[in-house]
């Protein structure tokens, strides 16, 4: 709480008043104090008296509704004067007392004030998710594109669609997105990472095998498209399917029909297919390395995913996404950011793309819990914009260890002890060190 008053008197009183009902209670004693400490905290809620020796408690209110909007604001005055009051409210107050007041009189308001904040605050986190469409977030015009795009798409017949898009835009979240609104939402939604299968396994994994048709099979195996069937098979990295298997992913894309490694006759699957892919696939047909027919049979339905720097609009909105979820599945308050930090956030250019931001807010939760970030607490890469997310994330695990094993060394070994010194559950606490070769080191 940020508490602005120029009698020395009425301070000192509500800091005690306050800090004995459990808030932390910063103070200025003019309008230009005010400000900066609001810029520098981000305080939960403001205590702003109407008359100020430098300047009107309305205008620090204006400027206050500029620079942290949202912020609820309790104006103060030592007179009863409903214009004032009335007006204070338009302008954006959250409410109005006037001196002298009872204490619980205050504390109904401050939490009153709170609670609206807080209910506002999660109607502005539904809205923003309203325009995702199964977690493609953001409201920048590009955002909103892709979400018209993805609409279109889901609710026709089309069963072949191209993603393209660099790494960790959500390539796979827009596959998700497409099938979740289409007709087939009832059916499986198969993914399979083309990259990520051995070559001489790809076709099986695919379409299937019979017993004994290759070396280790020894029962019958089923295919994902089969899995697939009346739902969307999802085709990460199709640049990366070998020549081969290219041919025969035509062939079932042309009419649907395919066969089992080993078959003698042919099955047919009723499957969506969406392929992604981060390569330039024209390129890579004109070198040979994707065939043009495969190539041109998948683009009939492109959908191009852009960049997070093409669409910087969403950085906030998707940190403060990604604070809330985190803060969940550690058990503690959401991390945020002072006004420098988020200036930070959005200025850097993201290489890693919302991957790299959705996992540097993931560090931060951990060392952090429940925090205002300040610029000074985000890695330097984000500031200079040189070294891209593998440097920041080294450097963010190194943070995390330095500080376990200083709570650790605090809590005398003792586990459950150092995972309240930092804030977080016993359970995220035993993750953290077993993930870090640590585990053996301390007592239960």
């Amino acid at each position: 709480m940020l508490v602005i008053d120029d009698e020395p008197g009425v301070l000192k009183a509500l800091v005690f008043a306050l800090e004995e009902e459990g808030f932390g209670v910063a103070t200025a004693v003019d309008g230009a104090g005010g400000l900066d400490a609001a810029c520098r905290g981000a305080p939960d809620i403001v205590l702003l008296d109407v008359n100020l020796p430098d300047m009107s408690g309305l205008d620090v209110l204006a400027r206050l509704a500029t620079d942290r909007p949202g912020l609820p604001v309790i104006m103060i005055s030592a007179t009863s004067d409903t214009r004032l009051a009335v007006k204070a409210v338009k302008a954006g107050a959250a409410d109005y007392v006037t001196k002298p007041f009872e204490l619980d009189e205050l504390l109904y308001t401050i939490r009153g004030a709170l609670q609206k904040a807080r209910m506002a605050s999660e109607i502005d986190y539904r809205r923003q998710a309203s325009t995702a469409h199964d977690g493609v977030i953001g409201t920048s015009t590009q955002v909103r594109a892709l979400a018209a795009t993805i609409s279109r798409i889901a609710a026709s017949q089309a069963k072949r669609v191209l993603v393209l898009g660099e790494s960790g835009t959500g390539k796979a979240l827009v596959a998700r997105a497409i099938h979740t609104a289409s007709a087939r939402s009832g059916g499986p939604f198969v993914e399979v990472n083309c990259a990520s299968l051995p070559e001489q396994l790809i076709e099986a994994e695919l379409f299937g095998a019979e017993k004994g048709s290759y070396t280790g099979a020894t029962q019958r195996r089923v295919g994902l498209v089969a899995l697939a069937d009346g739902g969307t098979l999802f085709l990460d990295e199709i640049g990366e399917l070998p020549l081969a298997l290219q041919a025969k992913l035509l062939h079932f894309l042309e009419d649907g029909q395919y066969r089992p490694v080993g078959g003698t006759r042919g099955m047919t699957a009723d499957v969506r297919v969406v392929a992604a892919t981060n390569r330039d696939l024209a390129a890579e047909a004109s070198r040979g390395r994707f065939r043009d027919d495969l190539y041109y049979r998948l683009n009939v339905l492109p959908i191009a995913v852009p960049s997070l720097r093409e669409r910087d609009d969403d950085v906030l909105v998707l940190a403060d996404h990604f604070a809330t979820r985190y803060a969940k599945s550690e058990r503690c308050e959401p991390i945020r950011f002072s006004p420098d930090a988020r200036a930070c956030l959005t200025a850097y250019i993201w290489p890693g793309n919302v991957r790299e931001l959705k996992n540097l807010i993931e560090r931060l939760t951990i060392l952090h819990p429940g925090s205002v970030i300040e610029r000074s607490q985000l890695p330097s890469d984000l500031d200079s914009g040189e070294v891209g997310s593998d440097a920041i994330e080294q450097k963010l695990a190194v943070e995390e260890e330095k500080l376990l094993r200083d709570a650790l060394a605090r809590a005398q070994g003792h586990r459950g002890r150092a995972a309240e010194l930092l804030g977080i559950s016993r359970h995220a606490l035993l993750r953290r060190l077993q993930r870090l070769g640590i585990d053996g080191e301390c007592r239960p």
